[in-house]
């Protein structure tokens, strides 16, 4: 099996060996790097795509489930949105001046989410989500945050995490982490820290739906406590609805976060929110060179425009739930239950793996990558869901899904996973979306 795969990914682990000469980790995204795959058994760098499709620098064709972590909202090379990028490019990338296309994007997106009074755009999510910390710290006049979910990259948030080398004491300690839907948790910290905290910021989904009225109590804490409830949607924005989870759930937050599928591939982000709040951005510094880059203004324009023609949500539920329903199924069928579990709404599902008496939960996640990439399954532990998979393809998906659970299931069985298992188990970066199965 490990044979077969060195040949099949003979190119990628040459290219592996020439990025870390000179790549700190090989490549720029901890989620995108060898470390979390297979060893030997694994793509690691993509040449092309198209529609739902991947193909790697061996050749090798996939059904894609990562969507480039996200951003692949309408597909790879979407029509509409590369001849908005390509018309613009005759235009022009950066301009010495803005140009009209901020205020048009602008507009569009305070029309469709319904916090955004305001907008400013950045380039990622972390941009984006500190963004809404440095204004909720200048509006408050305070430094305190609480944390519930992942939110980039920064010292304000990292410094709370076990990747937290080369960040301040000084600054972690300006931040609490609380579990999703533990409001207890929420009065406590309030309680600790008086008249102190700045925001709470939080994704409004993730692994765990929010418990009914959970939302709308911690708003009310929040804003009891003089504070300001940050919705970190850059995973949930134009996702489950087109205004994202607080459309969804109906809770509007102060501020909030969007990024990722915005430009369906392309660098862009936003802050949005209250105008009295977003009016601090005429003061405090959120400023980069790139922020007005057209191509990508091009590029979210396009996706905003096919968001409110086309029935774009209305089919990442449809595709996501006829893959979850027959996922759920196939763990069943192989007795799986206590092993493996299915968490999520239906456009972003994500697996959880539980140990058993002998076998640890990376080791069985891992057998299940390796199981699915051998069959043309590219995925990690997600299903991200875009408008381009179809009906073929998810019968395709759930039948690579059945094979990889018979195989855990046969070796769970045997006592020989780890024995056979070819490579070192996958271990996460850090986990801030636990569940079990």
């Amino acid at each position: 099996m490990l044979d077969k795969a060195k040949v099949r990914y003979a190119r990628s682990n040459e290219l592996l060996a020439r990025a870390r000469k000179v790549i700190p980790l090989g490549t720029q995204t901890f989620s995108k790097s060898y470390q979390q795959f297979p060893e030997g058994a694994a793509p690691l760098f993509l040449t092309h795509g198209k529609g739902s499709r991947v193909w790697d620098a061996d050749g090798n064709e996939y059904i894609d489930l990562i969507s480039g972590l996200l951003p692949v909202l309408l597909g790879y090379r979407d029509p509409d949105v590369d001849a908005a990028i390509k018309a613009q490019l005759d235009r022009g990338i950066v301009f010495s001046l803005a140009s009209e296309l901020e205020i048009e994007l602008a507009e569009r997106l305070v029309k469709m989410i319904p916090c955004a009074e305001m907008v400013r755009f950045g380039k990622n999510g972390s941009d984006a989500t500190t963004g809404c910390v440095r204004v909720a710290r200048a509006a408050t006049r305070r430094e305190r945050l609480i944390i519930c979910g992942y939110h980039g990259w920064h010292d304000w948030y990292v410094g709370t995490t076990v990747r937290n080398k080369g960040v301040p004491a000084a600054e972690a300690a300006l931040a609490d982490r609380v579990p999703f839907n533990d409001l207890d948790a929420v009065h406590a910290v309030f309680k600790k820290h008086p008249g102190k905290v700045a925001a709470l910021i939080i994704e409004p989904m993730n692994a765990a739906e929010p418990k009914p009225g959970y939302l709308q109590e911690l708003k009310e804490i929040v804003h009891k406590n003089g504070a300001v409830l940050i919705f970190d949607e850059i995973i949930t924005g134009f996702r489950f609805a087109a205004g994202g989870a607080q459309e969804h759930f109906g809770v509007t937050p102060d501020l909030a976060a969007f990024g990722k599928a915005m430009g369906n591939g392309m660098p862009i982000a936003a802050v949005v929110g209250r105008a009295d709040l977003m009016s601090q951005m005429e003061e405090i510094f959120f400023s980069s060179t790139f922020g007005g880059e057209t191509l990508s203004l091009a590029a979210a324009i396009a996706v905003a425009g096919k968001l409110q023609r086309e029935p774009v949500i209305e089919t990442l539920w449809k595709t996501g739930g006829l893959l979850a329903d027959k996922i759920k199924s196939a763990i069943a069928r192989h007795g799986l239950d206590k092993v493996v579990s299915l968490h999520g709404l239906a456009p972003w599902t994500l697996l959880a793996f539980a140990d058993t008496g002998s076998t640890a939960k990376e080791a069985i996640k891992t057998l299940f990558m390796k199981e699915m990439l051998a069959q043309g399954i590219l995925i990690a532990a997600s299903n991200n869901i875009t408008y381009a998979h179809s009906e073929d393809d998810v019968t395709r998906i759930a039948k690579s899904y059945d094979a990889a659970f018979a195989r855990i299931a046969d070796e769970l069985k045997s006592g020989t996973l780890l024995k056979n298992l070819g490579c070192a188990p996958v271990m996460p970066v850090f986990s801030v979306r636990p569940v079990s199965a």
